[in-house]
């Protein structure tokens, strides 16, 4: 069967450095299933052609050396641009003509892409509605709905809504590009391919969990969504709670998309979430102090640039156990890790062994951009009595390749196939603000205070002297590249 991409939001950041590259990538490798067209929408006013020499100087930006003129001049026919205002249903009915002029008569799935404003997916969904563009009589129909799902649960359950209306749960694809990433979807081979992990991924073993999103870069243009938006919408709704979903996960009964999701669920379902007075003990809220310079930033802005968020997922494998949750922007270094962080033997018999937590076995699970793995360990040192060292026994993956396919390279892959395995539903998307919602609130009233930190450290100094009063240090080491 052909498929048709449509793209609400053609002329966008997303399209020119993300999706196009991507379903270009895809062909070079051969991985693109025959048959696919993809249509831009915007009010822009393009034609065919200068849409595709638009897209040609895009994608040489983004490919590099992997881009193949030849290779381009064979995928290039298949893009095609329709001038459309999303807005208007009468503008939407006239693009659906179009439409079947680029696809012919025969059956073929057609998938929307929403590529706009947050602010514009309702419209576009009430339209598609009512101009019969969800009608599946021509072959299947999909809907692709980019992040941020919602800005809290109530308006994430109105999104829900509104889409349920017009298509069945099966139809939505809700887009997390973190789950693309390779280096992600290796956390399930990790722990359910091995079986020396297996017995140890507990609370028998495990003293706690950290994962962190690290951002060297400083908000900059952004300013104007992320004074809006900040750190907890940002990174923790979806990014970070994902990670720790995979993490946390039991092993689901078949690698199946509904066993998989089902798994997820139960996690976020075991997270209680926080009364106000334990807001104040179990999270940092912190913002760079060069923040309320930046463009399109309120001299008297609160938002949180920062943020770090101690969860319990309330289990049998998981009692007791934190996860710490991390991320910030003008940090030390770019990095996404999960440190498990082993706990220390129950005797220590050799003098010079470790004595605190921080030395104990510990698993870091690089995500990016040094993409890999470290188990840490104790070796004798040579020539050194009975000293111990802790010494990494490392995998990285481009030692086997160059060649990581960026998270949009598999995510468009598998909105082609069908297979929604690494895309939220909507119970997991409720779920994951119903966690999120209490922070927030308690942080617009105030609580805990906003720590100020300098641009280039890991946060406030506070959130260092909260661990270390746990018996606990955070794992502030940038990636070897």
């Amino acid at each position: 069967m052909e498929h048709t991409i449509v793209i609400f939001g053609a002329s966008g950041d997303l399209t020119r450095r993300k999706l196009i590259p991507a379903l270009y990538e895809l062909k070079r490798k051969g991985r693109l299933p025959p048959g696919v067209r993809v249509i831009g929408v915007s009010r822009t006013r393009y034609t065919d052609e200068s849409w595709r020499e638009y897209l040609q100087q895009k994608v040489r930006e983004a490919v590099g050396c992997k881009f193949d003129l030849p290779v381009w001049e064979e995928f290039a026919p298949t893009l095609f641009y329709r001038p459309g205002d999303i807005t208007n249903p009468e503008s939407v009915s006239s693009l659906e003509l179009s439409f079947r002029e680029v696809e012919g008569e025969g059956p073929r799935s057609r998938i929307y892409y929403f590529a706009t404003a947050p602010e514009h997916y309702e419209v576009i969904v009430r339209h598609l509605g009512m101009v019969g563009m969800a009608s599946e009589e021509k072959g299947p129909v999909r809907v692709v709905v980019e992040k941020p799902f919602g800005t809290n649960l109530s308006t994430a359950r109105r999104l829900n809504q509104i889409l349920h209306e017009v298509f069945r749960e099966n139809q939505i694809f809700r887009i997390d590009h973190y789950l693309g990433k390779e280096t992600v979807q290796n956390i399930l081979v990790l722990r359910f391919a091995n079986s020396i992990f297996e017995p140890i991924w507990n609370r028998n073993y495990i003293d706690h969990v950290q994962i962190t999103a690290a951002e060297a870069s400083l908000v900059g243009t952004r300013g104007g969504y992320y004074d809006s938006a900040g750190v907890l919408r940002d990174m923790f709704q979806n990014h970070l709670l994902q990670l720790l979903t995979l993490t946390a996960m039991e092993a689901p009964a078949r690698f199946d998309p509904d066993c998989i999701r089902d798994e997820k669920v139960k996690v976020l379902r075991a997270i209680t979430p926080m009364r106000p007075e334990e807001v104040f003990q179990n999270t940092i809220r912190g913002q760079y102090r060069k923040y309320r310079d930046e463009p399109n930033i309120s001299p008297q802005s609160t938002t949180a640039t920062f943020a770090a968020v101690r969860l319990f997922v309330e289990n049998w494998r998981w009692k007791g156990v934190p996860f710490y949750l991390r991320s910030g922007k003008a940090m030390e270094c770019t990095t996404t890790q999960i440190v498990i962080q082993f706990q220390l033997p129950p005797h220590m018999m050799f003098p010079s062994g470790p004595r605190s937590i921080k030395e104990a076995n510990r698993l870091v699970i690089q995500i990016q951009p040094a993409e890999g793995i470290q188990l840490q360990f104790h070796t004798k040192v040579p020539n050194g009595a009975m000293q111990l060292r802790l010494t990494d026994l490392s995998f990285q993956f481009r030692q086997i390749t160059e060649d990581i396919p960026d998270s949009y390279q598999r995510l468009l892959l598998d909105v082609l196939n069908a297979d929604p395995s690494l895309f939220a539903r909507a119970d997991e998307v409720e779920l994951a603000w119903g966690i999120i919602d209490p922070i927030l609130e308690a942080w617009e009233a105030g609580q805990p205070p906003l720590a100020l930190y300098e641009c280039g450290e890991w946060g406030p100094p506070i959130c260092d002297q909260w661990m270390e009063a746990q018996g606990r240090r955070w794992f502030n080491v940038c990636p070897v590249l």
